[in-house]
């Protein structure tokens, strides 16, 4: 599985930049809204010392990170679900993403204009998901007429989901979150009927606070305002500084890490933002390594062996029999699997194995 984020906020707020600095695209970022016409796809790689790690041992082919794709969006005004500005026409766009990326501006300078006539985060926040929210009262709108069309007849189904599509959409109406929506999640028919609309505000969010380098040592009030209201929904806030983005995304890997050290930084932007991502979706990584190639995969926090091995291939899974498991650091450790095996550090795992992050797994597997 791979990670997809759609990268959402007004107009001149950083993501366009941001963009650029994370997929080294060359989406233009200009000094005015909608200079993003067409939604911008990259896909990067994640960060993971523990691949460099593992082929300095086993010197495979090549070495094969887990990605993320982000989705930059044409920057967002009120009015955009009825077709304001570049309209809903680029809200679709993030329907299938996993998670979404709510860009925020965090710092004043007279120099770039704000589209709402000045910074005030909260506010921001509020236009953005107030037209996610009508986007979302719009599709189950549709869904709803529907239901309510074939609840006519006998219909089981269709007339369950009349009235859960109705409760949800007064709770829409009511300017909430899907995802802040109570109901029976042991349902497994709601849930599944659920899932099909793709509900933009059911998916969880990353507030991304676009900060000035001094904002990046001591969180100002605009970002202290964005962390109080994300803690209350139990959200989560990255503070990034665009423009030093910018000028990283240049230098060589050596020049990065002085780079990073002189602004007391452990890591830049993306590795912060992939990371929190990561945590946001309960997302894990475990290892394959041969000669052919070291590569990290994404899994899903809980899942179990099988599970884990169809990430690489459907077969894997249907066809399971072991995995051979050794942990990260005992690979290390031990300099490989050989002198790991031989230590008793590789463990044979069946069915029930739930995976840790880290493993260095080699699945056994037979169609």
């Amino acid at each position: 599985m791979s990670l997809t984020c759609g990268i959402v906020g007004l107009p001149n707020v950083g993501k366009s930049t941001l963009f650029n600095c994370l997929t080294a695209a060359k989406a233009e970022a200009a000094n005015y809204p909608f200079c993003t016409i067409d939604p911008n796809v990259g896909v990067v790689n994640v960060p993971d010392e523990r691949l460099d790690a593992l082929a300095k041992i086993v010197h495979p082919e090549r070495i094969v990170p887990a990605v993320v794709s982000f989705v930059d969006i044409a920057g967002l005004v009120k009015g955009a679900s009825l077709g304001e500005g570049l309209g809903n026409k680029f809200l679709s766009h993030i329907r299938e993403a996993n998670a979404i990326c709510h860009m925020v501006r965090c710092f004043d300078d007279s120099n770039i204009v704000h589209v709402e006539g000045g910074i005030d985060p909260l506010r921001d926040i509020e236009i953005i998901e107030t037209e996610l929210i009508l986007k979302d009262c719009d599709t189950l709108e549709k869904q709803l007429h529907k239901a309510q069309k074939n609840a006519r007849g006998n219909d089981k189904l269709a007339k369950k989901q009349a009235v859960f599509f109705e409760a949800l959409l007064n709770h829409l109406n009511l300017g909430q979150l899907a995802r802040t929506f109570q109901f029976d999640k042991n349902d497994e028919e709601l849930v599944a009927s659920l899932n099909e609309l793709h509900l933009i505000t059911m998916k969880p969010t990353l507030f991304i606070a676009n900060v000035s380098e001094e904002g990046l040592k001591e969180d100002n009030e605009h970002v202290k305002k964005v962390k109080e209201f994300a803690a209350k929904r139990h959200d989560e806030v990255v503070k990034i500084c665009a423009k030093i983005e910018e000028e990283l995304k240049d230098l060589s890997p050596e020049d990065r890490k002085a780079f990073l050290a002189d602004l007391h930084l452990e890591s830049a932007g993306l590795d912060r933002v992939i990371k929190k991502a990561y945590a946001l979706l309960d997302l894990c990584t475990f290892l394959t390594a041969g000669v052919k190639e070291v590569r990290a995969w994404t899994f899903k926090k809980g899942s179990r062996a099988p599970q884990a091995a169809g990430v690489i291939h459907s077969d894997f899974e249907r066809g399971f029999i072991k995995a051979e498991v050794i942990a990260f650091d005992d690979y290390l450790k031990y300099n490989g699997e050989a002198s790991a095996k031989a230590a008793g550090k590789m463990r044979t795992e069946g069915k029930e194995y739930v995976v840790q992050d880290g493993d260095v797994i080699h699945f056994r597997f037979n169609v």
